[in-house]
């Protein structure tokens, strides 16, 4: 005989739901993470087989086993003590709190994201923009790198599109891991910035904890050999000069740096510039104390709005509006030659001392990628126009000045990489951008630079302040 049951919706819809999230659990997640596994593990094959430097196992490592690493740290464990005492809490809430630092620093790299997704994207927009210009110092020097080392790059900080340009252009020999401010803390970019190797930092923390959970990361990724890119200015420039460089990563990867035990950490100078910086105003603006604070809403509105006008120009305009992106490598530095030529072990200095030497180091670094920094065209004619902005100059003038300007730079060592036959044109360029942007103006046959724009000027002017200065008596035609 046939019975049928009846029951509830409500009974039949919570017994289908549980049916399919059983369905999920047991039979298409496991499928589904077994079939990502193999093709990330492809891809770890494959570009291990290309890069210069391969992708570390620590970068493989998994987040929770990172967070366990970082929370069972000796140092971390007698930081959590001296925080729990110094502030009078249980050790539980002080080991709680290092948990969640040590869960916000952990990066969670994914190989296939990385070089399938997050190259594609970079390259993508990083050329959508600018007509991007590469350079080395001796390239041959690079190659020779032990791919054991711990590489770091070491870059000036220009503009948030610098951890575009240079991700993609290390991309064919190695996974670069960034340290990124709390303004990429946003879902669900923080997810993909993670995915990509990259830890958060909170740049101006005081807390001791806190600290000492960063220092412990950087310095574990520096010993397994991780491939690392650090601004050394510790933020973007606001005024376009080079900014006096912060020790706090260095001592991270140095003070328990062993010359004859641990691997080499090996120092790339790289030098960044832009014809045009694309949040130059809004940098210019900081350093007016008294300016209206931007909401957030603005700031999304305004980038977006950015975004989808640039989108609607073509590739020739975009070129002619926004200019030349160029990235310099410079001559690596090795800091076990370091410490052998200097005749130091950090691990055995006291932190006053150590400091200092860090410093000196740090002097010598940001003195390297001065060296390469680029000297483009925008930047070049800024500082022409501001040397002669007492009188309108034509621009035969403005561009004898700037040619006679080149020579000196060349002299002196800067790297310029403008051709003799390409110079006219690359020069009317520089004086089209600047024109259509308002920052001089061309009446009755003469550029003057407009009132309110010197600031600007000068920020681009500054790019190239580090190298000898022209002076208007000495170098006006």
């Amino acid at each position: 005989m046939e019975h049928s049951i009846s029951l509830p919706y409500w009974q039949f819809i919570v017994l289908l739901l549980l049916a399919i999230f059983l369905l999920l659990d047991r039979v298409l997640l496991p499928g589904m993470r077994w079939y990502l596994r193999r093709r990330v593990n492809r891809v770890i094959q494959e570009v291990n087989s290309r890069l210069d430097i391969e992708i570390r196992p620590f970068q493989l490592t998994r987040k929770q086993a990172l967070i366990d690493q970082l929370l069972f740290d000796d140092k971390v464990i007698e930081a959590i003590k001296d925080y729990a005492r110094e502030h009078n809490m249980p050790t539980e809430v002080a080991q709680a709190k290092a948990l969640k630092y040590a869960t916000e620093i952990a990066p969670s790299f994914n190989a296939y994201v990385y070089f399938r997704f997050g190259y594609w994207i970079a390259k993508k927009i990083g050329r959508l923009i600018y007509r991007i210009k590469v350079g080395f110092y001796d390239d041959q020097q690079l190659q020779s790198i032990d791919p054991k080392s711990s590489v770091v790059f070491v870059m000036n900080h220009r503009s948030n599109m610098d951890y575009v340009l240079v991700s993609f252009l290390a991309a064919e020999k190695t996974a670069l891991s960034y340290a990124v401010g709390e303004w990429a803390r946003i879902w669900p970019l923080q997810t993909l910035i993670k995915s990509m190797g990259a830890f958060f930092v909170r740049r101006n923390s005081r807390n001791t904890l806190y600290r000492r959970v960063l220092e412990r990361y950087v310095n574990l990724a520096t010993r397994a050999g991780v491939c690392q890119a650090v601004f050394l200015e510790g933020g973007l420039t606001r005024d376009g000069k080079m900014r006096e460089p912060k020790l706090g990563f260095l001592d991270y990867m140095l003070r328990d740096y062993h010359v004859d035990i641990d691997r080499d950490i090996v120092f790339i100078p790289v030098g960044i510039n832009y014809d045009r910086v694309i949040e130059d105003r809004s940098l210019i603006r900081r350093l007016d104390r008294d300016a209206e604070q931007r909401s957030l809403w603005f700031v999304l509105k305004t980038s977006l709005r950015f975004f989808f006008k640039i989108l609607l120009l073509d590739r020739k305009t975009r070129w002619s509006r926004f200019g030349y992106a160029s990235v310099n490598f410079g001559k690596p530095v090795s800091a076990r030659h370091y410490c052998h030529e200097q005749r130091i072990d950090f691990s055995q200095l006291d932190q006053p001392n150590r400091f200092q030497c860090i410093k000196l180091l740090s002097d010598q670094l940001m003195h390297e990628i001065g060296r390469v920094l680029p000297v483009l065209p925008v930047a070049l004619m800024s500082e022409i126009v501001l040397a002669e902005k007492d009188s309108g100059r034509s621009e035969l003038e403005l561009k004898a000045a700037a040619m006679k300007r080149i020579q000196q730079l060349k002299k002196l060592g800067a790297p310029i990489q403008i051709s003799a036959s390409a110079c006219e044109q690359v020069l009317t360029g520089a004086l089209d951008m600047l024109t259509g942007r308002g920052l001089i103006d061309f009446n009755d046959g003469l550029y003057r630079m407009t009132l309110e724009s010197s600031t600007l000027l000068e920020y681009y002017a500054n790019s190239i302040a580090h190298w000898q200065p022209i002076h208007p008596q000495s170098d006006s035609v």
